[in-house]
């Protein structure tokens, strides 16, 4: 979870790679720490759409490695500023490469 402005953000990753018959090396998959300074990074700054910043993370994860067929983006804000409402709202960005 990140807070943001008084705000609090949880954001998700699923970042598909080709398979591999056994992966034994981080070279065979992707850098978990990269991605997660990547979404750090880009949810601190501020962005009136959650579906903007989606898709920037996706861009930036992808640069990370070509070989990622697919990335899967969630964002949910858990406290919007809605009068009377209870909840969160979130998006969710898909892109294939």
């Amino acid at each position: 979870m990140v807070s943001i402005l008084g705000n609090t953000f949880t954001v998700h990753a699923e970042i598909d790679l080709p398979g591999e018959d056994y992966i034994d090396s981080i070279g065979q998959t992707i850098n978990y720490v990269s991605v997660y300074g990547i979404i750090k990074e880009r949810m601190a700054v501020p962005t009136p759409l959650l579906e903007t910043i989606a898709q920037d993370i996706s861009t930036r994860i992808y640069a990370l490695d070509n070989r990622i067929s697919s990335i899967r983006i969630s964002i949910e804000k858990k406290n919007p500023p809605i009068n009377a409402m209870e909840g969160s709202v979130a998006v969710k960005y898909h892109r294939d490469f």
